[in-house]
């Protein structure tokens, strides 16, 4: 055996699992540091800030969702689709539905996120429309060219309003932004068909504000156009049931029901059920706890970030963000090479990068150094900053000149068979 092959030998085996900003930052930190394998259950990963543009066709799929094996290249880093079904912690393997041979480790990183939560509310997990990932919405694009289809040109305003209602159950940023795309692109659909009236787009928040946690400044600008908008706002409302035709709402003990063509769920999520099995410490809520270095406790050879993991010492505008899982990615990437080096690992410190919310097909709300800018200009800053966050600086050159040669204008929406071009 040469000095070169013994050298491959001793390379560390680091295996991430799971293929969002957390997993895929984190393979990417590592590429050069061991032997590095990838696991997802998609072929492909979802900048998800951008998921709302993909709706409205102002990005297209490869835009936001390139496949892995064009993002990470087999030199730097080995990919393998799959749902992890099981970790053996003590023998360092992880099981891979449809593989019989396990996945050995030496160092794991878990970063599988969170999935849709419908709370247990009867009818929403068969009923309602989940909006986490490009097939989501295709699914809803295709759900709002239905609805219009339906509607004769000489339906009378009432009638056009009732079958372009719609509900997005869930007021914080994810629903604010994906209400005003999908209201946007209704009145534009109502005007090109020529219909009378104007659709209903609804959202149900049960605290008593939209988007907590958010700074006031761009919450009172996103008020202000939710308003423009003409979004309608149920606060303090809780969704009691989704029917196949409309949604049971509750607000100060009076229940009503609102006919829609469809439900959309942003109402948070829960934890993955990967996690659910893992015989580790938890808290109440089922997260995973680590320690500040993102070390899995008492198993320090594993990390553990994102929605899955309890960090308590970040902002809480960030939860549940993908900017506390990019920041976090360095973090366990820098981590993984310390104790590859026989290092210590460092603490975690993470801050708010500023905010940015889509507004529509026409408009955004950035907040930055403590000042909100909005319109145009806010809108090219948003698909600017997102785009400086793309995993590999080709897709981002890639990306950036489609963006700047093509424009960004949304597409409306078509008849039946509509297709989003990926």
């Amino acid at each position: 055996m040469d000095a070169s092959e013994e050298k491959v030998e001793e390379r560390a085996r680091i295996l991430v699992v799971g293929g969002g900003f957390g997993g895929l930052f984190t393979a990417l930190g590592l590429a050069r540091a061991g032997e590095v394998t990838l696991v997802a259950s998609e072929d492909h990963f979802l900048h998800t800030p951008l998921l709302y543009e993909y709706l409205s066709g102002e990005v297209e799929a490869w835009h936001i969702a390139p496949r892995y094996t064009e993002l990470i290249g087999n030199d730097k880093v080995n990919f393998v689709q799959g749902a992890v079904t099981d970790i053996d912690f003590d023998r360092k393997e992880v099981s891979v539905a449809g593989r019989v041979r396990r996945l050995p480790y030496d160092y794991l990183v878990l970063g599988v996120g969170g999935v849709t939560n419908f709370w247990g509310i009867e009818g929403a997990e068969q009923h309602a429309l989940p909006f986490r990932k490009i097939r989501h919405a295709d699914d809803l694009r295709a759900r709002m060219i239905d609805a219009l289809d339906r509607i004769p040109p000489d339906a009378a305003p009432q009638d056009a309003r009732r079958a372009a209602t719609f509900v997005v159950v869930g007021g914080g940023a994810s629903g604010v932004e994906l209400a005003t795309k999908m209201s946007d692109l209704l009145r534009d659909a109502f005007k090109r068909r020529g219909l009378r009236g104007e659709p209903r787009v609804v959202v149900v928040e049960m605290a008593d504000h939209l988007i907590p946690g958010m700074d006031e400044g761009i919450r009172e600008v996103i008020e202000g156009v939710l308003e423009e908008k003409r979004v309608e706002v149920f606060l303090e409302t809780r969704v009691v049931r989704v029917l196949r035709d409309g949604v049971e709402l509750e607000h100060a003990g009076e229940r009503e029901t609102i006919p829609a063509a469809g439900a959309v769920w942003t109402a948070g999520v829960r934890v993955n059920p990967l996690v659910e099995k893992l015989d580790v410490e938890k808290t109440q809520k089922g997260l995973l706890v680590v320690e500040r270095t993102l070390q899995l406790r008492g198993r320090p050879e594993v990390f553990a970030l994102g929605d899955i993991a309890y960090y308590p010492h970040i902002p809480p505008s960030l939860a549940g963000t993908a900017q506390i899982a990019f920041q976090q990615a360095k973090l366990v990437a820098r981590n993984v090479q310390e104790l590859i080096d026989g290092g210590a690992p460092a603490a975690g410190h993470f801050e708010e990068l500023g905010e940015a919310v889509s507004l529509g097909t026409d408009n955004a709300a950035v907040l930055t150094a403590g000042h909100v800018v909005t319109g145009e200009i806010a809108r090219q800053a948003r698909f600017a900053l997102y785009t400086s966050r793309l995993p590999t600086w080709h897709h981002r050159l890639r990306v950036g000149a489609a963006w700047f040669f093509g424009g960004k204008s949304p597409r409306p929406l078509g008849l039946r068979g509509d297709i989003i071009k990926g």
